[in-house]
């Protein structure tokens, strides 16, 4: 619980957004912040990935926003091991990830699919960007 105060409203502890999207999938969303829920913020996501999917974002681009991915392995002891694998398709080249780390996606750059090939251990994924909401575009 957070205490009142002049921005306890920005303190956001819950996926703010539509859930329905992972229903009967092994991903848990965590929280999820916008300008719709927080006026003045940008997009942000965080979901764990409890085992591998076979579903995937579309290949897709952000017109108007740079996006930054994060996958994060659950290990304290190996904290650069991700504990699996995620394919990620970026610009049409496919990267095989199994390190935590940080990916940055310039606007307007085609990317995903995203898969999670092996999950051995929970994988914490984050998304954000410069942006008040989050869209898609150049989806055909």
């Amino acid at each position: 619980m957070i205490d009142s105060g002049t921005y306890s409203n920005h303190i956001v502890t819950r996926y703010l957004a539509d859930t329905t999207k992972f229903e009967g999938t092994s991903m848990s969303p965590v929280t999820y912040i916008d300008s719709e829920f927080v006026p003045g913020s940008f997009y942000a996501e965080s979901v764990w990935f409890n085992e591998a999917s076979e579903s995937s974002p579309p290949e897709h681009s952000h017109d108007d926003f740079d996006e930054m991915l994060m996958f994060f392995g659950s290990d304290p002891k190996r904290p650069h091991d991700l504990c699996g694998e995620v394919e990620l398709w970026i610009g049409g080249e496919k990267y095989v990830i199994t390190e935590s780390c940080m990916v940055f996606v310039p606007r307007g750059v085609r990317h995903c699919p995203m898969y999670f090939r092996r999950v051995d251990r929970p994988i914490l994924h984050l998304s954000a960007g410069p942006s008040p909401n989050y869209r898609r575009d150049g989806i055909e």
